[in-house]
């Protein structure tokens, strides 16, 4: 495989040191690229799979480097031929955190979701994992959260019979009510799958992010995903909402922000996430 790359990226690989594969998710594999002059992360795909992945990717991870200052990793090329895909990127060394990281964190986050647009959504589509998400532009937060986040997802689910019989219903009663669900508010820059798989720790001590779903939504999305998987240090939300502050009973409204990466889960990796998504159902029904 990566000899493949070589025949395209002959300049970029020259003086090679050491090349190692190394952990990146469930989807690309991914290797450290040491050479004379720096290192790389390479992520590798086959064309036939989802095959604009890493063309997006380098457009998210231009617009997180535009409406924030996160650490973003760099794309120095993206490439393909008839049978592969790759993405080659600055790497990222990791450190230990420094003191005010959380803090640090927290504010930057705020300060890029203050960057808003006059609509929800984007004006290309992209992928949220390796599912497609639909970003068309929405002027209402509601109807952008059911017709581009919950109806596709939902219809996937559906497809592949992963639902049990009464919970049509309960999407359909929630959805009912979308509108009266979030607060009021302009659309934000996001990252879009901000949990703890998709930052680290850089050199400097401090958080960068990478892996992005961006679009323009309710801000509320990044921090429901930030609860997700285990949640961040409570001086995250602390500072964040210092900078930036989320509207009251925002806490009450995770469990809706996260039915959308719920519903993704379950279509991605199967049934194991299919009482979280009902249990937030009942919820909001």
């Amino acid at each position: 495989m990566i000899r493949d790359l070589r025949k395209h990226e002959g300049d970029i690989f020259k003086g090679i040191l050491n090349i190692s594969q190394v952990k990146g998710g469930n989807i690309n594999s991914c290797f450290r690229l040491e050479t004379v002059n720096d290192l790389y992360f390479v992520k590798v795909n086959t064309l036939s799979n989802y095959a604009d992945l890493f063309e997006l990717e380098k457009k998210g991870l231009i617009f997180l480097k535009e409406t924030s200052a996160f650490n973003i990793p760099r794309v120095i090329s993206v490439g393909s031929d008839h049978e592969l895909q790759w993405i080659i990127m600055t790497y990222i060394n990791g450190a230990r955190r420094k003191i005010n990281f959380w803090e640090d964190y927290g504010r930057t986050l705020a300060l890029m979701h203050q960057n808003s647009f006059e609509s929800f959504g984007l004006h290309y589509n992209n992928y949220i994992g390796v599912l497609s998400q639909q970003n068309g532009k929405q002027d209402n937060w509601g109807a952008f959260f059911r017709e581009n986040r919950i109806l596709p997802v939902l219809k996937e689910a559906e497809k592949k019979r992963l639902l049990r019989n009464e919970m049509r219903h309960l999407f359909d009663l929630m959805l009912d009510r979308v509108d009266g669900l979030f607060p009021k508010e302009k659309p934000s820059a996001l990252h879009g799958d901000l949990w703890s798989g998709n930052f680290m720790t850089d050199s400097n001590g401090q958080a960068a992010i990478f892996d992005p779903a961006v679009y323009y939504g309710h801000r509320e999305m990044d921090i429901g995903m930030t609860k997700l998987f285990g949640g961040f240090d409570q001086i995250f939300y602390d500072s964040y909402n210092e900078t930036f502050p989320l509207e009251p009973d925002w806490e009450e409204r995770v469990a809706i922000a996260n039915i959308y990466p719920l519903l993704v889960h379950l279509v991605l990796f199967g049934r194991s996430y299919l009482n979280q998504v009902e249990l937030a159902l009942k919820r909001f029904s």
